[in-house]
């Protein structure tokens, strides 16, 4: 018979308060060579206890152990020195520096003071190839690369020799299927040196798929810990959320009311060739495609927040047909864009929740000029409960939010803005199977009212699950639209490819984002 496996860490009584408790009591253990799932909803405290596990966060109370050692990191800089490593849900890159310089940080090859660049950028290759990502130049800003590519050089930083226990904070929420399963395979072979892994994720599919264990905390506290065989989604679900939740993911297409907005021939360089849609009143659409194929860069040049090349706009009622020329322009149209980055694009992150939520318009919180705080308050409070954002109340500052319950401040700005077409860029990344249900409830209200929704997502099966229509993007162009009845993962897979068939690579070599 076969020892039991060691223990990577032990945490015995672990608990954490802020104003409130977020961690309370949390006591379990992580074994070599498995993967240990986290979850549960937004602000039941993964994250905050994945950070203190990786010594970003110190606990209030309680304890831990590294293998028979007491660990105590006061920084993430003595975890790593352990051999603890995370990659965090918001991306810790350096923009300024290339993607070679961003992998190897913490140890540039020098000599006599003088960085080897012929050295960095052969072991920045071995670290990019590693996880397929070979055809990225390790010489390209960062700040160049859109958040998937962030993503998976995140990820590649991570994947280092020496790590004995590596914590995965939403590691998958910008990657499509194909870069899902590069992670996977990375896992596997850490999991089969003797790794610990914890993997914190809201894809339920993707814990059933890659965990041994799972832990589920709600409302702080540890709920269940149990094998990941044979347990089923909807009772992990009701676990994490106690309530059942459910999508019809076959019901019928939305009735499609009149054309509200037309694009046609939308050109930006290599990135955006000849793309031309309609949105229709009361459906979704969706924008599938890999990392790099053009769906970020439509919405940009829809909501003028990239200049286009060539291409024209129409919606009813609108005079001229020129594009967008900024997104304050867009918003006077009715357009509205919920971006794939909140922390760098969506958010105010030192500011209130209020402030956050109304600032898409003032008009409505203000009278004669001045702001009514009291009407903004009351307005920032049915947007956290319609959303179940999990806040001490309107006034509290956004970067103290969990990473889900931010991304549901940035949907309650559009919310509150009444808009003809909203963008949504990944409008879910970060949230929970609850929160979901909530965020796809008010889309069903704006959709009924008839508002169009363009939704790019990197989740296949989120978009078969809400759309009514999927476009699929291949190198630039929307190759393919498929209706709903009409589509299957395997032709939406095989449409995201189809535009790479002649190239050396699935994935532009210049990183452009997506």
């Amino acid at each position: 018979m076969q020892p039991a496996p060691l223990d990577a860490m032990t945490v015995h009584a672990l608990g954490k308060d802020y104003a409130a408790p977020v961690l309370d009591d949390v006591t379990l253990s992580v074994r070599r060579g498995e993967v240990l799932a986290l979850a549960g909803e937004n602000g039941a405290g993964k994250s905050t206890l994945a950070k203190i596990m990786c010594g970003l966060v110190a606990p209030t109370r309680g304890s831990m152990q590294l293998g028979t050692a007491a660990y105590a990191p006061a920084t993430r800089r003595q975890a790593e020195a352990q051999g603890v490593r995370m990659v965090m849900q918001e991306l810790g890159l350096v923009p300024t520096l290339t993607v070679a310089e961003n992998l190897l940080l913490d140890h540039l090859p020098q000599r006599a003071g003088w960085l080897q660049r012929d050295r960095l950028r052969a072991a920045a290759l071995a670290r990019l190839k590693r996880i397929g990502l070979d055809d990225i130049d390790p010489d390209t800003p960062v700040a160049r690369l859109g958040i998937g590519y962030q993503q998976m050089v995140e990820i590649a930083r991570a994947l280092v020799d020496d790590t004995r226990m590596l914590i995965l904070d939403e590691p998958t929420a910008m990657l499509t299927p194909r870069e899902v399963d590069k992670l996977f395979t990375q896992i596997e072979r850490l999991a089969a040196q003797g790794v610990a892994i914890v993997y914190v994720s809201h894809r339920l599919e993707e814990l059933q798929r890659i965990a041994d264990r799972v832990a589920v905390l709600r409302d702080g506290r540890l709920v269940d810990l149990r094998a990941m065989a044979g347990l089923t989604e909807p009772e992990l679900v009701q676990r994490m959320v106690g309530r059942q939740i459910a999508l019809d993911a076959d019901r019928a297409a939305r009735p499609a009311g009149p054309v509200v907005l037309t694009a046609r021939r939308l050109c930006r360089g290599r990135v955006v060739q000849d793309v031309t849609l309609d949105l229709r009143a009361g459906e979704i659409m969706g924008l599938a495609g890999l990392v790099g194929s053009g769906r970020t860069e439509v919405l940009r040049l829809l909501y003028g927040a990239d200049h286009a090349d060539s291409g024209e706009l129409e919606m009813p009622g609108r005079p001229g047909s020129a594009l967008p020329r900024s997104p304050m322009a867009a918003m006077r149209e009715g357009i509205g864009l919920v971006t794939e980055d909140r922390k760098a694009q969506g958010l105010l992150m030192g500011q209130s929740i209020q402030t956050n939520a109304t600032l898409s318009d003032l008009r409505a919180v203000s009278h004669a000029g001045w702001l009514q705080f009291a009407k903004a308050r009351r307005i920032t409070q049915r947007l956290i409960e319609a959303l179940r954002i999990r806040c001490r109340g309107p006034e509290q500052a956004v970067n103290a939010l969990s990473g889900g319950n931010q991304q549901k401040v940035v949907f309650a700005r559009w919310l509150h803005r009444d808009c003809r077409v909203l963008l949504l860029d990944e409008p879910t990344r970060g949230v929970d199977v609850g929160a979901r249900a909530d965020l796809y409830a008010e889309l069903e209200k704006m959709t009924a009212a008839g508002k169009a929704v363009l939704m790019v997502s990197s989740d296949l099966r989120e978009l078969m699950d809400v759309c009514d229509r999927i476009g699929v993007m291949s190198a630039g162009r929307l190759v393919q639209t498929f209706s709903r009845g009409a589509w299957s993962q395997e032709a939406l897979l095989a449409a995201a490819f189809s535009g790479y068939a002649r190239t050396t690579a699935a994935m532009p070599a210049s990183g452009v984002p997506s």
